[in-house]
């Protein structure tokens, strides 16, 4: 957004300002709803970062139009089949991204701002390279090595205990005065020349090539014959904690230091940082010496370096907001447009996919490329055959940049966005409003229910082994798997030799038990994975989790959802009240639970399936476990957002409007509306001091 927007007379400033506002929040929920819904990003993190600021500048500035469906901020792989599973004692998250030397002075705002800093207070800044790798736990007990286990989802990975213990730098044995439990955290890499060298002995016996040194570790650490792992030069970064026993330092630099003298690798070059002009100039040095690394690294990661604002900061969603990694720029490439595909979405969204002549780019080879929709091929003016640029950015889908000029071919031709699905030749449509065309054919239309089966069974809802992509496709070709239910009447239907697995190519007794064993197993289901597998538009993996939370079980919320049909009723108030939940959200969440097949589908689940109620995360004898909490007015003894992170860490939940559904409202200085509804409500109002006196701080 231009900066004349604000130098305006304040009534056109704010016309302005809404018509820019209200284009935002349909763009960043569209957005929103490709990532977390439909797990097809359109766009980049940094382009998608600059749409979010810039809607909190104008929400900064004119706090007058901020409407209830703004977005609010959100947020590995699952184990797999053949390894045993590990949960993580600490949750194993991810890091945040910025792009560049403004996005990290914001981070490091954020950071003062939350912990109640002034800009003279010093915040040390350990900086160090981020590895192209594989994450990895290393557990020890009592200094002898007894666990070792991949990311997986955060929560739960894959036990490589045996692959790590053929890695060579990898101590199996501490030395005394370690702690009696000490989880150490890393990166298991390849390096360049030992990559260069696998890729050419994979080619001499006529095997794939890995696509770079990270695809190689990985596939290198989980083979199942650990044999294997042994013959592939391994080697691991040790960089952080997770569970231990006794804290050793109250630093993040002292922990690189006490790993270092305890036998483990540290990734060097790294730096402690007094500013950001120091932290600039290591980023600087580490881009210039970057090609000379015999590793791969794919940006810089600064972290906190005292222990205690660690947690203070906590983390929010799946990421901590002590840390962030600063991604180096984008490598672009010129390539062949060869043609444009239209991919179906389950949710009938068209998408126009670039087909390009293959190139590789940042030591991946790439033949696809995004082209997101109708407006942006027009904006672009690509047509086939056209010489363009391409970009891409971590493990972002590459996007289109631009058409090469003085390349294109005499008889190139404008591109004509179909008007009918490709799969069913259903009408598609673009509604007032929306940046996309949606396939009209619904239930019928293969596409969107063979992708919403997939979604169905996906990692992060009910991860069943053995029924991957290319099985569901085929189920369904053969009418074996109609719909979601029909997956869990798979093994009864076979044995009444309705429909004979084991008859099929490919297919015997044991993989047919295998795959009816994987399908038992997952029978019994948290509330919030049930709600995510339904694939209902915007809904995403976080607020999946904050629905169950607030309905707790599926009867619960299908009568709260048929209520919510009144949007004028107390069950719409309550829906649009729950974080990230806007009327946007809401109307399909609501249409979801009010059409008829899906209801009935329901039904049919609830019969097979035991979809577990939401339990509450212990949080011991907290005197706010299941409270709603509203804060209003100014805090003094702590930031806004640290009292909402901590109310949440002790299991309260965190509203922005008072209800008579509120428990408590916590009001600092100059409180206003909220203390004042609050009190013609009856609820609970404590003052700051008494809301410390009652958590215990």
């Amino acid at each position: 957004m231009s900066d004349t927007l604000f130098d305006m007379n304040a009534s056109d400033a704010l016309e302005k300002a809404r018509s820019r506002y209200k284009k935002l929040i349909k763009e960043i929920l569209h957005h929103d709803a490709q990532y977390h819904g439909e797990d097809n990003p359109e766009i980049s993190d940094a382009d998608y970062d600059a749409l979010r600021k810039e809607l909190e500048k104008i929400e900064e500035s004119f706090p007058a139009l901020i409407s209830k469906d703004s977005p609010s901020t959100k947020v590995g792989s699952v184990p797999s089949k053949g390894f045993k599973k590990i949960k993580h004692a600490v949750a194993m998250l991810s890091l945040g991204n910025v792009f560049s030397e403004e996005e990290l002075d914001d981070f490091l705002v954020r950071v003062r701002k939350f912990l109640g800093l002034s800009d003279d207070d010093l915040v040390e800044i350990t900086a160090e390279p981020k590895i192209d790798g594989l994450s990895c736990s290393l557990r020890y007990e009592k200094g002898v090595l007894i666990q070792a286990a991949t990311r997986g989802d955060g929560y739960e990975g894959e036990d490589i205990l045996a692959n790590v213990k053929t890695i060579v730098d990898i101590p199996h044995q501490l030395p005394k005065g370690v702690p009696d439990v000490l989880e150490v955290r890393g990166e298991v890499y390849m390096r360049r020349g030992d990559f260069i060298k696998l890729n050419e002995k994979q080619e001499e016996n006529a095997k794939a090539p890995f696509a770079n040194p990270r695809n190689a570790a990985a596939g290198s650490l989980r083979q199942l014959d650990a044999s294997i792992t042994a013959e592939r030069p391994l080697y691991f970064f040790g960089y952080a904690l997770g569970d231990v026993s006794e804290i050793f330092s109250d630093t993040q630099w002292g922990i690189r230091e006490k790993l270092k003298e305890w036998g483990f690798t540290e990734a060097n070059p790294s730096a402690l940082c007094q500013n950001a002009k120091d932290i600039m100039a290591y980023y600087g040095s580490i881009s210039e010496v970057r090609p000379d690394l015999n590793f791969e690294i794919d940006g810089v990661v600064y972290k906190v370096n005292r222990l205690d604002y660690q947690e203070r900061l906590g983390f929010v969603s799946r990421a901590p907001r002590w840390a962030i990694a600063h991604k180096f720029p984008a490598e672009e490439a010129v390539t062949i447009l060869n043609g444009i595909d239209i991919q179906v979405g389950r949710t009938g969204v068209l998408t126009p996919v670039a087909r390009l002549e293959p190139i590789t780019v940042g030591g991946v080879v790439v033949s696809n490329a995004t082209l997101h929709n109708a407006d942006e091929i027009e904006r672009l003016d690509v047509r086939i055959g056209d010489h363009i640029t391409i970009k891409r950015a971590g493990d972002v889908i590459p996007k289109v940049l631009g058409v090469v000029e003085n390349k294109r071919q005499a008889d190139a031709k404008p591109y004509e966005f179909p008007q009918v699905c490709p799969v069913c030749n259903s009408k598609a449509i673009r509604e007032e409003g929306e940046v996309a065309y949606r396939c009209t054919g619904g239930l019928i239309c293969e596409a969107q229910a063979v992708e919403r089966l997939k979604h169905f069974v996906s990692r992060l809802a009910f991860d069943i082994d053995g029924l991957g992509a290319k099985i569901i496709e085929q189920f369904w070709q053969d009418g074996l798997i109609k719909t979601p239910a029909d997956i869990f009447t798979l093994q009864s239907r076979d044995k009444d030799s309705l429909t004979p697995i084991r008859a099929r190519e490919g297919w015997g007794d044991q993989s047919a038990r295998n795959l009816f064993e994987s399908i038992e197993q997952k029978r019994m289901i948290e509330f919030n994975r049930f709600i995510y597998a339904l694939g209902i538009r915007q809904i995403g993996e976080a607020t999946a989790k904050k629905l169950a939370a607030t309905y707790g079980d599926l009867k619960t919320l299908r009568a709260a959802m048929k209520a919510a049909d009144d949007h004028e009723g107390e069950a719409y108030q309550d829906l649009i009240n729950i974080e990230d939940i806007g009327p946007s959200v809401a109307d399909d969440l609501v249409g979801f639970f009010t059409e008829d097949h899906n209801l009935e589908l329901l039904d049919q689940l609830d019969e097979v399936l035991g979809i577990q109620a939401y339990e509450a995360p212990s949080v011991g004898d907290s005197p706010v476990a299941g409270k709603t909490v509203v804060f209003t007015g100014t805090l003094t003894q702590m930031t806004r957002s640290e009292a909402k992170a901590k109310a949440e860490m002790l299991g309260g939940k965190v509203a922005g409007s008072v209800s008579k559904k509120t428990d408590y409202v916590v009001a600092g200085e100059d409180a206003g509306s909220k203390l004042k509804k609050a009190t013609e409500l009856g609820v609970s109002v404590l003052s700051e001091q008494e809301w410390l006196d009652l958590i215990g701080s």
